[in-house]
């Protein structure tokens, strides 16, 4: 059967994706090969995605965009929105168990905080008004009372295997809990306001 050819909106992608990876390959020392393995696919799939042969989807998107450190919206805007629409669709979801929890289950309401406010946590006794604050998502989790959720921006935190945690979708912060390596954690940066997320990991006893 001969395959589909791709729309022009999907042409368009795999020449912004083939446009960026050239123009960042040298830099990020990155092949068509590294970024198979990434993808767990062979260098010939890789170089299919570039030229526009096979169509990209949410999945290798995201690989991609984790390999050369940009934003899916870089080079697939309708990809970007259609994973922030999961997202979104996955946090209304939770929400709406969390609104049919069984009998005796005890649901919390905490914060949704921007993340300039999670970066000033640590430095002032109220980094928010909680009056001012509309959304208030449930967890069943018995977190801290000064516990807030996060919406995660960008795709760093997108993985195509494994725990993925896509933009849009929101995140439950307990800043009293003692973080272990191997634990997500959201954490300011040295020179900047904001918090990030990432995942920490000790190295030669340097968090």
């Amino acid at each position: 059967m001969k395959k589909k050819p791709l729309t022009p909106e999907q042409l368009d992608d795999a020449k912004r994706l083939k446009e960026l990876f050239n123009a960042k390959k040298k830099a990020l020392g990155i092949s068509q090969e590294s970024v198979a393995h990434e993808l767990g696919v062979g260098q010939s799939a890789v170089n299919q995605f570039l030229n526009g042969i096979n169509p990209l989807n949410v999945t290798n998107a995201a690989a991609f965009a984790k390999v050369l450190n940009e934003p899916i919206s870089s080079f697939s805007p309708s990809l970007a929105t259609e994973l922030a629409k999961m997202a979104e669709s996955l946090s209304i979801s939770s929400l709406n168990r969390l609104n049919d929890k069984p009998p005796g289950t005890v649901a919390n309401s905490y914060p949704l905080i921007s993340w300039i406010s999670a970066g000033n946590w640590y430095e002032t006794i109220e980094p928010y008004q909680l009056s001012d604050i509309e959304i208030w998502p449930e967890s069943t989790k018995n977190a801290h009372d000064s516990a807030f959720w996060l919406r995660v921006k960008g795709d760093s935190m997108t993985s195509p295997s494994g725990i993925s945690f896509p933009e849009g979708m929101i995140i439950l912060v307990d800043p009293e809990k003692e973080p272990i390596p191997g634990n997500f954690v959201v954490a300011k940066l040295t020179d900047d306001n904001e918090a990030t997320f990432k995942k920490l990991i000790v190295d030669a006893g340097v968090k």
